[in-house]
């Protein structure tokens, strides 16, 4: 999977400093770092879906990422969290 562009919502940003302590600068650093993408859910726009990625940011934080795949090759951030264990194994495995 290729990420041509990254799409912000203000609401989104504000939610993942709040909520889960996630700057959008980290984000982008697991996004461009090799991560481990995979299929989440079926969108509600056709060709639209949910993926996730598991990556690391340039400070070694381990980050989950989810984001709406858009057909022009970009994605637009939905939430970003630490990775769970579970997740932590799912990423050193691949």
């Amino acid at each position: 999977m290729r990420i041509s562009a990254i799409i912000w919502l203000e609401e989104i940003v504000e939610k993942l400093r709040r909520k889960h302590g996630v700057e959008p600068e980290e984000v982008e650093e697991a996004l461009s770092s090799r991560p481990y993408f995979f299929f989440a859910e079926r969108g509600y726009r056709k060709g639209e879906d949910v993926f996730g990625a598991l990556g690391r940011s340039a400070a070694g934080r381990y980050l989950v990422t989810y984001f709406v795949y858009k057909r022009n090759k970009s994605a637009l951030i939905v939430s970003a969290r630490d990775m769970a264990p579970k997740d932590r194994r799912r990423y050193e495995r691949r």
